[in-house]
């Protein structure tokens, strides 16, 4: 969709500019990414090492025992590439050893404890290192609310929020990250056989055009239908972003003062 092109030059500076506030804002000089050898944690890598320099950025490569070896290669390839500081972290013993007292544990259980505890490693090594955790979650994902709470979407700061998943994609190939990243199935690898556009029930190309035109542009549905979306397909996207709004929310606090 002609919309959803980017100028990829102005962007990656804008983005360098933001990482880089972002962190110095707060006090700090580095950062910690969770490189899973995906699109995304790959983007972020690059963006990081051009706004603080490649010394500053540390990747953690967090698998578990049904992480494959081309995911990992993959993530290892980057980490090379850009030349950073790099902690190899293995969650399978705790992942194992807290599921052990629920056998029965569905893979949506165990697939969200997978991604809490990444963070809570990421969060944990950015104290030793004096660093923040930078976030990986693309526009896409945060408005379908794929991703979970206080895991993956966890962060200090996140470059690509405000990009859909398939203007991650340009922006990627146009500074140059490896094909093998750009092109390979989004996935989390949370269970053997998943993927990101399989779980979801969409693929980004199709999704992303309708949540440009119904978030961005604010279409009526009248007008979705006339671009040529179908109805159950805008019902869908609108149920998913009603049903997952409270993970982009900070807790609500109760208000005591004044009592009345």
């Amino acid at each position: 969709m002609r919309e959803l092109k980017i100028d990829s030059e102005k962007v990656k500076q804008k983005l360098v500019r933001f990482i880089r506030n972002q962190t110095r804002g707060a006090g700090f000089t580095r950062v910690v990414v969770g490189l899973s050898g995906g699109l995304d944690s790959s983007l972020v890598l690059y963006l990081c090492c051009l706004a603080l320099g490649k010394e500053n950025v540390f990747a953690l490569i967090l698998p578990y025992k049904t992480t494959s070896s081309v995911t990992l290669n993959h993530a290892k390839q980057v980490a090379r590439k850009y030349q950073t500081k790099t902690r190899f972290i293995d969650i399978t013993a705790q992942i194992d050893a807290y599921f052990k007292n629920f056998p029965d544990a569905d893979k949506i259980r165990r697939g969200n404890k997978m991604a809490r505890e990444r963070m809570g490693i990421l969060y944990d090594q950015s104290k030793e290192l004096d660093a923040l955790v930078a976030g990986t979650s693309n526009r896409t994902e945060l408005l379908l609310g794929y991703g979970t709470i206080y895991g993956d979407i966890a962060c200090a700061f996140n470059p690509l929020g405000g990009l859909y998943k398939t203007q991650v994609r340009q922006l990627a190939k146009d500074v140059g990250l490896p094909s093998q990243i750009i092109q390979k199935t989004p996935t989390a690898e949370l269970w053997p056989g998943q993927s990101d556009e399989g779980e979801l029930g969409l693929t980004y190309a199709r999704v992303d055009r309708l949540l440009y035109c119904l978030v961005d542009k604010k279409f009526s549905d009248r007008k979705l239908l006339g671009l040529g979306f179908k109805k159950s397909f805008i019902e869908k996207v609108k149920k998913r972003i009603a049903d997952n709004a409270f993970k982009m929310r900070l807790p609500p606090i109760a208000k005591i003062y004044p009592v009345r």
